[in-house]
Parts: structure tokens; sequence; C-alpha cells
């Protein structure tokens, strides 16, 4: 090959990496986007417990299975950082621990997510979507937990003891995340097909599989 024909093949692939980063941002600057939008309309709506139902678990699985882990990990920590705005109980107990928390539990869900999905995708991506779907949630809870039992249990036991509930524990499962959990799961294997088609067609038409 000539150095003239090398140079037009750097060039072609110079402007097809230009071409892929143009979309890649224009599809994390949508999803980011969308999580917001969903976080307020989460806010509005309110359906049940103490904090609001989040459907901001979808865009971050569909952006961790297009454009991998780093990707995931940022629509993750959107996501923890606009969840500050339905976290007062907690920033009036202690602000660094609720921002932490906060970051931390959407940052992870969303880099676990897109963990499991490249681990996955090669035998199946139904299966791979699934599996992101269900430990999304799980990460989100679990690290938000623990932010609980470090940081703010004698408020919680306080909130508790106001509900009627005599162990502080028992409160938290029970009386603030167990139905909340259970619905954000749900929301996810319900759409779990429906994300898994979106991933294919978006993956389409970006014209390549997703960078990890």
């Amino acid at each position: 090959m000539s150095n003239k024909q090398n140079q037009m093949a750097a060039e072609t692939a110079a402007a097809s990496a230009k071409k892929f980063d143009a979309k890649r941002l224009a599809v994390l600057g949508l999803l980011t986007a969308l999580i917001i939008v969903l976080q307020f309309v989460g806010l509005a709506l309110r359906p049940t417990g103490f904090f609001n139902i989040t459907l901001c678990l979808v865009p971050i699985i569909v952006g961790a299975a297009l454009y991998g882990i780093g990707a995931g990990a940022w629509l993750g920590f959107v996501f923890g950082a606009i969840t500050l705005t339905d976290a007062a109980l907690f920033l009036a107990v202690n602000i660094p621990a609720t921002i932490l928390v906060c970051i931390l539990k959407g940052t992870l869900a969303g880099l676990a997510a897109g963990l499991v999905f490249r681990l996955l995708e090669k035998k199946n991506v139904y299966i791979a979507t699934f599996t992101a779907g269900i430990v999304c949630p799980v990460v989100n809870t679990g690290v938000f937990v623990l932010g609980c039992l470090t940081f703010f249990m004698p408020a919680i036991a306080e909130l508790g003891a106001a509900n009627g509930f005599d162990n502080a524990v028992e409160f938290l499962f029970v009386g603030m995340i167990t139905v909340n959990f259970f619905v954000e799961l749900a929301v996810n294997l319900v759409l779990g097909s429906g994300i898994a088609v979106i991933i294919r067609l978006g993956r389409r038409m970006l014209g390549r599989r997703a960078s990890h």
C-alpha cells in the first residue's frame, strides 16, 4: 500500500472516529437529560414511601450496554447527583455523608450494570440485559442501606418511632425501601425485552459495537 493510500486510510479512520465520538456524546447527552427528567417526574408523582420510585435505572442500563462501563458509571453518577433533590431527610442530618452516599450508590450501580452486561452479552443480549436490570437496583439499594446503617441510624430510629416502629432496622427495610426496591426491580424486568431491543437497534444505528 502506498503512502498516499495509507494517508487516505488514516484520514478515513480518523473521520469515522470523530463521527462515532459525536454520536456517543449526543446519545449520552440524551440519556443524561432523560435521567434528569425522569427523576423530577418521580418527584412529582411520589406514589408511595418516603422516597420517589426511580425510573432512571433504565437509561443507565441502556447507556452502559451501548458504550460500556465508563458510560454506565457516568450516567449512574448523574443519577446519584440528581437524587440529592430527594434527600432532604438526610441532608438535614449530615450533608457530606448524604452527598457521598447518593453519588456512590448511583455511580456503582451504573458501573455494575455495565460490567455485568459486558460479561454476559456474548452469550445472550437478553440475558445480559435482564441480569444488568437486576444488578443495577440491587447495587443502588444495597449501597443506600449501607450508607444508612453507617451514618443515619439515629435519625432513622427517631423517624421510625414516630411512624410506629420500635426497631430502626425494621423501619429502614419495611417502611422506607422495600416497596420502592421491588417496584424498581419489577420495572426493569418488565421492560427488559424492550431495553434489549433498544440496545440492539442502537448498536445497529451506531454501526459498531460499544467500546468497553
